[in-house]
């Protein structure tokens, strides 16, 4: 049996049992997911909330932006407060201020002595932790006390969220525009969602012969809360329970003997394969053929660049939101522009960017390894990219529509604003995009056809991963569609890491190493049988911790503790290849240097090794950073997320794709001179820029949060009076060097491609000094 069969039979039922296991943590989810009441009521039996008004309060949170204005159990914007942990520790203390009123005859809970503090710990622990609900009358009773601040509580956020001058400083620290939801009726829902998400959060889950979730995970299912004890909140005894110690440092052990094994196999293996063989004389796609259908894909690259300015410019609003709260130097942009949804546009432009590269790309690639130009491809393409502009403003005007409260509530779902991150485009736009990329994996495929049905060749293994990866892509983005407008939280925060980190983390990364390595094959720099080695084992070993990675996104959001064992073990897995690219990363240079007629792609190479290095250090030391669950525990939703979220989301796919659209590009103009000291700045300015942005800003404010967090509770790393200082707005004004950097590196990119188009100088040979790259 030869190597590569090994290698597919492998990655075969690595996929199989993979899945197998996250379909079952799934279901794992679903049974332990925190349960909906039907009722809410006080002791005397007075009905509090009902679970319409928790349904339609989720509802009226999706319209303002939901994730995109502040957070949920952790997931979502950094600048508002996380609303469960900021409702947990309001109502805590309200309780305690009511005893202490009452018993001990004090203003407020802080002006009791030390001992009658601890007494009245103990009590609001035993009475906030315990579980009432009752599954068989689908009802949650709170005692008078509790229900009391309750009231209180959820005017404080009525009040917030409309327009009272009396938290007109609160929301302008929380980046909120005046009357962020439009009715009364809206606004008294929406705090019925904030509590049942923090009852969650603090009631323990019921044990056998209680309610409804089997204690499968023996004396820990008697002691964590739905939420698994997060978000850290003393008041109610909310610390990190025992397993998680013990499957963080469990993490640690499968990440070292990962790297160690992978080291051993590098060593044993390298050198294998690589006997040396004729490098062609010339550049091998000087010569290729543009179809009219490769021709067509020029305008996605336009539109790339567009997007990328675009959310370069809203990412600098969001910024500076940060700092004055609804305004940009006196302007009252919120009432135009809040930040929910400058947020949400800037997060959304971030992947669509990336994924219109990478779609461009595949429509580019067919054609160009096959020779082959279907019937109607030109239309299909051009079709495509009429599509994706309408999906594109089509979403963006119906989330504009939301939220600013324009749009009835009843249409948020299906044309407005979803409200979950990254997936927050309304469900029918969702389904066009959906039939779109069903339609690019259709004129990828047709394209090569004519390879995949042919004979074999040394080729045929690598573009089969190559339409592999193209059909999961389109696919999986299916995950998506696997929610409705009421499905549970806990089910919906499953399948969208499924979008989120499959689709993008699994799926890309595989078509874009197949690119690139069948790239470098038809460059004539490696020999094929080797590159199907090499990507084979490569995906493998990304397949291997990403498909279960997965689970490290779910640790809080009603997960067992036996499915948190397994997003421990295998999302530290995860960082395991990244050092396998750094390997790879190094050959890539060599293969730059082995021939002159390389110097054509420099810069494009350069982007590639960038790729290598920002999967380290961004994706791999400042994932792993946050990915075992004791560090995730205290990091979910401070700056040392957006840390990784940004030198991963930007430094790995971001570089990758400008790489690919350089590839793509030196064919479509590689007869014009390539003015190489712009992609020189470019490519220097956007890491020198993207290095600062973390270094300067995200790493300290994200090290003094987790600081805070761990000392006083997440509630308060979170809160505007920790935002407030003025170390905090100081250190979000450093980001102007990075950003400014960065945004030169972005023009300097945009300026390349233009002078390709605009005012061009043709080639007067193979290799002109302008484009040694020197």
């Amino acid at each position: 049996m030869s190597s590569t069969r090994k290698l597919w039979l492998a990655l075969a039922a690595l996929l199989l049992v993979s899945f197998s296991v996250l379909l079952w943590a799934g279901s794992e989810i679903f049974r332990a997911a925190p349960p909906m009441p039907e009722k809410v009521l006080a002791e005397d039996g007075s009905v509090i909330y009902t679970r319409a008004d928790i349904e339609q309060g989720r509802q009226v949170w999706q319209s303002i932006g939901g994730m995109q204005l502040g957070s949920i159990w952790g997931h979502g914007a950094y600048v508002a407060p996380d609303w469960s942990a900021d409702w947990l520790h309001r109502e805590a203390t309200d309780v305690l201020d009511i005893w202490a009123r009452r018993d001990g005859g004090m203003a407020t809970y802080a002006d009791l002595p030390a001992e009658e503090q601890g007494a009245l710990r103990g009590r609001l622990q035993a009475m906030m932790r315990a579980n009432t609900y009752d599954a068989k009358t689908g009802t949650i009773t709170l005692t008078q006390d509790r229900a009391a601040a309750l009231s209180n509580v959820a005017a404080h956020y009525e009040s917030l969220f409309g327009n009272d001058p009396s938290t007109l400083e609160l929301r302008e620290a929380y980046a909120m525009k005046q009357g962020t939801v439009d009715t009364a009726e809206h606004r008294r829902a929406l705090t019925a969602f904030f509590w049942w998400t923090a009852w969650a959060a603090t009631t323990e889950r019921a044990s056998d012969g209680e309610t409804l979730v089997p204690a499968k995970d023996g004396i820990a299912n008697k002691k964590v809360t739905y939420t698994n004890n997060w978000p850290s909140e003393p008041l109610v005894g909310n610390t990190p329970p025992p397993a998680l110690w013990v499957w963080s440092a469990f993490s640690v052990l499968f990440l070292i003997a990962g790297i160690a094994i992978l080291g051993w196999h590098y060593a044993v293996t390298h050198g294998r394969g690589e006997e040396t063989h004729k490098i062609p004389a010339s550049d091998p796609f000087a010569t290729l053929k543009i179809t009219p259908s490769m021709r067509a894909t020029a305008k996605y690259f336009w539109v790339v660049l567009a997007l990328f300015i675009t959310q370069i410019l809203l990412g600098a609003i969001t910024a500076h939101f940060q700092v004055e709260g609804q305004e940009a130097y006196g302007f009252a942009l919120s009432e135009y522009l809040p930040y929910s949804l400058a947020r949400t546009w800037h997060t959304q432009l971030a992947v669509l960017w990336i994924a219109t590269a990478w779609l461009a790309t595949g429509l580019y690639i067919g054609p160009a390894l096959s020779g082959h130009e279907p019937k109607y491809q030109r239309f299909g393409v051009n079709f495509l990219f009429v599509s994706l502009l309408l999906i594109v403003v089509g979403g963006f005007v119906g989330q504009w529509l939301a939220v600013m409260q324009i749009l009835p509530l009843e249409h948020n779902f299906w044309f407005g604003h979803q409200g979950w991150e990254y997936a927050d485009m309304g469900r029918f736009w969702q389904w066009y995009l959906f039939i779109g990329l069903l339609l690019w994996v259709t004129l990828v495929g047709r394209s090569l056809w004519p390879i995949l049905r042919g004979p074999a060749s040394d080729s045929k293994s690598i573009i089969g991963l190559l339409f592999m990866s193209t059909v999961a892509i389109g696919l999986f983005y299916g995950a998506a569609l696997m929610w409705g407008e009421h499905t549970h939280i806990s089910e919906v925060e499953y399948w969208r890491w499924w979008l989120v980190h499959l689709w993008v983390e699994g799926f890309f990364e595989v078509f874009a190493t197949a690119v690139m390595a069948l790239i470098f094959t038809r460059l004539g720099l490696i020999k094929t049988s080797t590159a199907n080695i090499a990507v084979l084992f490569a995906t493998i070993i990304f397949m291997s911790g990403g498909v279960l990675g997965t689970l490290h996104h779910l640790y809080f959001v009603g997960t067992p503790i036996a499915v948190v064992a397994l997003g421990a073990s295998f999302s530290a897995l995860e960082v395991v290849p990244l050092a396998y690219l750094g390997f790879e990363a190094y050959h890539t240079w060599k293969l730059g240097k082995v021939t002159p007629w390389m110097a054509r792609y420099r810069w494009p190479v350069m982007f590639f090794i960038a790729v290598s290095f920002w999967n380290l250090v961004g994706a791999g030391l400042f994932g792993f950073l946050i990915n075992p669950p004791l560090s995730l525990y205290y990091m979910q939703g401070l700056n040392l997320t957006a840390l990784h979220a940004h030198t991963a989301l930007f430094g790995v796919y971001g570089m990758l794709g400008i790489a690919l659209v350089l590839f793509c590009l030196r064919g479509l103009r590689g007869q014009m001179v390539w003015d190489t000291r712009a992609l020189k700045t470019s490519f220097w300015g956007l890491n020198i820029g993207l290095a600062l942005m973390g270094v300067l800003t995200l790493l300290p404010l994200g090290t003094m949060q987790l600081l805070a967090a761990i000392e006083h509770g997440y509630w308060y790393a979170r809160s505007a009076e920790f935002m407030q200082k003025p170390i905090v707005e100081l250190l979000i004004w450093m980001r102007m060097p990075g950003d400014v950097i960065f945004s030169i590196g972005a023009l300097a990119l945009c300026w390349f491609v233009l002078r390709l188009w605009i005012a061009p100088r043709r080639q007067a040979a193979e290799i002109g000094e302008s484009e040694t790259g020197q």
